[in-house]
């Protein structure tokens, strides 16, 4: 087996490293840069080139790192690395991986439609492929973004015309930029925090479009309140600084938002359907589009999946996850 399971995270013996370990280890392959596939402490780091700077900004700027372009490939005892676009945020990637004439690619996260601010998904062919499944139900089917983001528009202008705050909850590095971008030709003033502005100048220098934007000081959020959109990541809690609820509108941006009963947000509105995942159709079509001999299902429930795609002849079953040192030895997949 190429790559199996670990307390570490998945794991090429061959190469010895790692592919978005969960703990320090010697040599990590990362997909992307969220915080919970790029973690700090690892000795190596090697990852897509529009990946680095985002790394290095999370993760510190004097890491190790070898970047690669897309599709360039690197030896590492003899196992063959490349990237491939994921289309899931700017830099993440696919990894491909390729010894002695077998090839297996770990998916990370991915979407499969179109995005401006990354570039668009490559399906890979391979031996062996390992897919996340995040939203491996058949509900979760995505709207087409620009009906969301008209939605987003007459939103905020209700809420202009009202007198309301209008708050955005987005994560700071992917969907927020999404966001942005759809909102590019906006005059309107657009206030952010100030998590997400440092990741904007590495989108601009890839060339994605953004509008005017200030960041969402105490000052520019009095001074605007009544006008402006504020986006800032969920954990910021910016509608405390708006005062009575009465006076601000929020509203959050997630694939969760397909199903209306959803508890996450118990607080907000119902929110807008835009996400960086694959919904149901984009997984299928992608696991289908590897003609892979074997499928592993990862980060999610991916038991109707997995009962689908083997109903189409697929072999396809979950890989174990948060597996303990002592299970290993029984629970790895052979």
């Amino acid at each position: 087996m190429l790559i199996r399971p670990t307390p570490s995270g998945l794991y090429c013996e061959q190469g010895d490293f790692y592919i978005d370990p969960k703990r320090k280890v010697n040599r990590a392959v990362i997909t992307h840069a969220h915080s919970d596939h790029a973690r700090r402490g690892s000795e190596k780091y090697l990852c897509s080139k529009s990946s680095e700077p985002l790394l290095r900004l999370r993760l510190g700027k004097s890491i190790s790192i070898q970047a690669l372009e897309y599709g360039i490939s690197t030896s590492i005892c003899g196992v063959i690395i490349s990237f491939h676009p994921a289309g899931h945020i700017l830099g993440s990637a696919q990894v491909r991986i390729a010894y002695k004439g077998e090839v297996w690619v770990v998916s990370g996260d991915y979407k499969t439609y179109p995005d401006p601010t990354c570039a668009p998904f490559e399906p890979l062919s391979c031996h062996t492929f390992i897919s996340e499944c995040t939203f491996g139900y058949p509900i979760y089917r995505w709207p087409d973004p620009n009906h969301e983001w008209n939605r987003l528009e007459n939103w905020w202008k209700t809420n202009r015309e009202a007198g309301l705050s209008s708050v955005i909850n987005a994560y700071s590095l992917g969907k927020a930029q999404r966001i942005l971008n759809a909102l590019k030709d906006s005059e309107q003033t657009v206030l952010v925090h100030s998590a997400i502005l440092s990741f904007l100048p590495f989108y601009i220098s890839e060339g994605v479009l953004f509008p005017k934007v200030m960041e969402a000081t105490p000052e520019n959020i009095i001074r605007y309140r009544d006008q402006a959109l504020i986006i800032s990541p969920p954990s910021s809690r910016m509608e405390k600084s708006l005062g009575d609820s009465c006076s601000w509108q929020s509203l959050d941006v997630s694939g969760w938002n397909q199903i209306r009963s959803q508890k996450r947000k118990k607080n907000l509105p119902n929110g807008l359907i835009v996400s960086d995942h694959a919904d149901w159709e984009g997984l299928c079509q992608a696991i289908q589009a590897t003609e892979a001999e074997q499928t592993f299902l990862t980060h999610g429930d991916g038991s109707v999946l997995s009962r689908w795609l083997t109903e189409k002849g697929l072999s396809v079953s979950q890989l174990p996850e948060n597996i303990s040192t002592a299970s290993l030895h029984a629970s790895q997949i052979h």
